[in-house]
């Protein structure tokens, strides 16, 4: 089946033209630096893993190789490159078109297509399993504590699919990743006043945000949580109690909205 998406068209163009001009950029910098022929090649090779595939619409011409390993050493001239225009045309006629072979016995082509959008889907929740919420394995030797595992995995990624849904319609030049490097910048802490009884008076409070996190409060519409009331430590020993995490901030602003 063959699959015809705009959508893709403007993804793959825009992270193309990115890599494009960075390579291109880099390119010129080595040109000016003139560095030796040893020196050109490695540089040439660390560029080239970073283009990926757009490293094919670029033509080099290299300088003679010297013969002498003193003269390796030395700087060369006559590095070129040019673009490769035929090879571009070629890259702009396949962009964001597939041919797809499936086993589904489907007449309906939407339905195949629908099918590997939700495997994109699939594999981009194992990616942000595995990177924004750093979820590593855990070895568990009893059933319920799988269960709970795997339950707390879950809500997690519920949390973050929640946050980049309303991220979408009222912040969308953030991503998931970027809002929660920014109220990581927030802490929690217990401030303990001595009393003269001997006892302490316990406050837990969270920072004030800053400019660019209020920013972004008054743009999705959360607000903080009212600060916890204190605690009173008995004579001698510290109330026990169970005390609030971070993270708790933020959940608690998510199921406001």
């Amino acid at each position: 089946m063959l699959v015809n998406s705009q959508a893709r068209v403007s993804k793959e163009r825009a992270i193309r033209r990115r890599k494009l001009k960075k390579l291109w950029a880099r390119l010129k910098e080595l040109k000016a630096q003139g560095p030796s022929y040893q020196m050109l090649l490695m540089k040439l090779g660390a560029a080239k893993a970073e283009a990926g595939r757009v490293w094919s619409l670029v033509e080099l011409t290299l300088p003679k190789s010297p013969r002498s390993k003193k003269a390796r050493q030395q700087r060369v001239a006559g590095f070129e490159f040019a673009l490769k225009k035929d090879k571009l045309r070629e890259v702009l006629k396949r962009e964001g078109r597939y041919v797809l072979r499936t086993n589904l016995k489907e007449s309906n082509p939407a339905k195949v297509w629908e099918f590997y959008l939700q495997l994109v889907e699939v594999e981009e929740a194992f990616k942000n399993l595995k990177g924004d919420l750093a979820i590593r394995p855990i070895f568990h030797q009893r059933q319920r504590r799988i269960e709970a595992h795997v339950f707390v995995c879950f809500l997690a990624y519920c949390v973050h699919v929640t946050l980049r849904h309303q991220l979408r319609a009222k912040a969308p030049g953030l991503t998931v990743r970027q809002v929660l490097e920014k109220f990581a910048r927030m802490q929690l802490m217990d401030v303990h006043f001595p009393t003269t009884d001997g006892r302490e008076l316990v406050f837990a409070r969270y920072t004030e945000p800053e400019k660019d996190q209020q920013l972004l409060l008054a743009q999705m519409n959360w607000e903080l949580p009212a600060q916890s009331p204190p605690k009173i430590t008995a004579k001698g020993e510290l109330q026990s109690g169970y005390r609030p995490l971070p993270s708790r901030i933020f959940i608690t602003i998510l199921s406001r909205c």
